[in-house]
C-alpha cells in the first residue's frame, strides 16, 4: 500500500527498552478534497530513510498496515493498528535546467510593427 502527500513533520527518533527498539515518525498531509494527516512510523534501521526529507517535500511512502491485540489487567481485549513505513520517494522532480537552453531576454526580440489584422491565417483561434 502507498500513501501520497506533503511532509509536515518529522520527528525524532526515540530508543525503547533494553533492546535499544528504534522509532521515528513522520506525518503527511494527502492533498485531496479533505486532506488528511497520516502519521507513519518507521522502525529500526528504516529510521535512517527520514534522514534524508525535509517539512515541505511531497513524497508517496510505501507501508504496511499492523495490527495487534492486548488484554489489559482487567482482562478486557483491546486492539491497536498502526501504519509502518518501508520505503519512501520523493515526488519532487529537481529543475531540468540542465537540459533547457536559456531563454534570450526580451530585448532581443524584435516588435512586428508590420502586423495587419486583416491578413487571412489559418491558425485556429
Amino acid at each position: 500500500m502507498e500513501v501520497q502527500g506533503r511532509i509536515k513533520m518529522i520527528d525524532e527518533t526515540k530508543t525503547y527498552g533494553n533492546n535499544g527498539f528504534r522509532k521515528r515518525e513522520v506525518v503527511v498531509t494527502t492533498e485531496e478534497q479533505y486532506p488528511q494527516h497520516i502519521l507513519v512510523e518507521f522502525v529500526q534501521d528504516k529510521c535512517n530513510l527520514l534522514d534524508n526529507y525535509s517539512v515541505g517535500q511531497m513524497v508517496k511512502i510505501s507501508i504496511n498496515l499492523r495490527g495487534r491485540e492486548w488484554v489489559n489487567p482487567q482482562g478486557e481485549t483491546k486492539y491497536f493498528n498502526s501504519i509502518q513505513g518501508w520505503r519512501m520517494e520523493n515526488l519532487q522532480s529537481e529543475p531540468a535546467a540542465d537540459n533547457m537552453p536559456p531563454v534570450p531576454p526580451m530585448e532581443a526580440f524584435e516588435p512586428a510593427d508590420d502586423l495587419n489584422e486583416e491578413d487571412h491565417d489559418d491558425l485556429p483561434f
